[in-house]
């Protein structure tokens, strides 16, 4: 099996937001490779309303897991860790104490219902995604 290089934006606007980030890291060190993380962010939120800021790191990871299997492990954790809505399901952002999203995938172009590879959203329109991947692709 080859290994993928893999970016990813973690955030949370909940609770301890870096314990969460934090935590969040641990889970994905069980089953990837973490070879880079960014520094914290606090940014606010975007696509909705919310009194509670955010709390962002971008990593690099390597995985042996394709993209739905590395989704569906993303989701899993999203899940232990509290996590109630998925915003694919519910259509609508809302407060998260975690949100994981897969950014670049190798130099894969994917294009599912449950996934877009690369987000499009984190690589050109928001402000707080570029400052945390600039310095980490």
């Amino acid at each position: 099996m080859s290994q993928h290089r893999v970016v990813l934006l973690l955030g949370s606007n909940i609770g301890d937001k870096k314990n969460n980030l934090d935590m969040a890291l641990e889970k994905l060190r069980e089953k990837c490779e973490v070879v880079k993380i960014s520094e914290y962010l606090t940014s606010e939120p975007v696509e909705f309303v919310s009194s509670n800021n955010f709390c962002n790191i971008a990593t690099v990871i390597f995985t042996h897991f394709s993209p739905i299997q590395l989704l569906n492990f993303i989701k899993k954790i999203e899940i232990e860790m509290g996590r109630i809505n998925d915003t694919k399901i519910s259509g609508s952002y809302s407060d998260r104490i975690i949100d994981i999203d897969i950014i670049k995938y190798d130099e894969l172009k994917f294009s599912s219902e449950k996934l877009e590879i690369p987000h499009k959203k984190h690589l050109f329109e928001r402000e707080f995604s570029r400052i945390l991947l600039q310095n980490i692709i």
